[in-house]
């Protein structure tokens, strides 16, 4: 029953998320093509996120590596648990930082560009 329930609360974080467009936030697909935006501005200097985006690509590459493959075959279940940890994090670290992005983008674009006279 435990189980089952923490899927079922999984799946409807899911579905939230993927439905946010419609109750006015970003949709999923708005946040990952805000992604190449994201790092582009942030090479630029523009946007504050290099920290942010240097830890979600060092768990991508985390939960990319082959390295991690052995305590699978060793430890099975156990052994998942660390990616499973960094895909969770991983995932909700994407969600917040591209919808703090897409709010500094729309931010920056109803600023004037100018200077203040004194």
């Amino acid at each position: 029953m435990t189980k089952n329930l923490k899927r079922t609360a999984a799946f409807t974080a899911l579905a939230r998320a993927l439905t946010a467009g419609a109750r006015g936030g970003p949709s999923l697909g708005a946040r990952l093509m805000a992604l190449p935006r994201m790092v582009g501005a942030t090479f630029r200097g523009e946007y504050d996120g290099g920290l942010r985006i240097a830890a979600m690509a060092a768990a991508t590459a985390y939960i990319a590596s082959p390295v991690d493959l052995m305590p699978e075959l060793f430890l099975t279940v156990f052994g998942l648990a660390d990616d499973a940890i960094m895909v969770t994090w991983l995932a909700g670290a994407v969600l917040a930082e591209t919808e703090r992005f897409l709010e500094w983008e729309a931010l920056k674009e109803s600023v004037i560009p100018g200077h203040v006279v004194g």
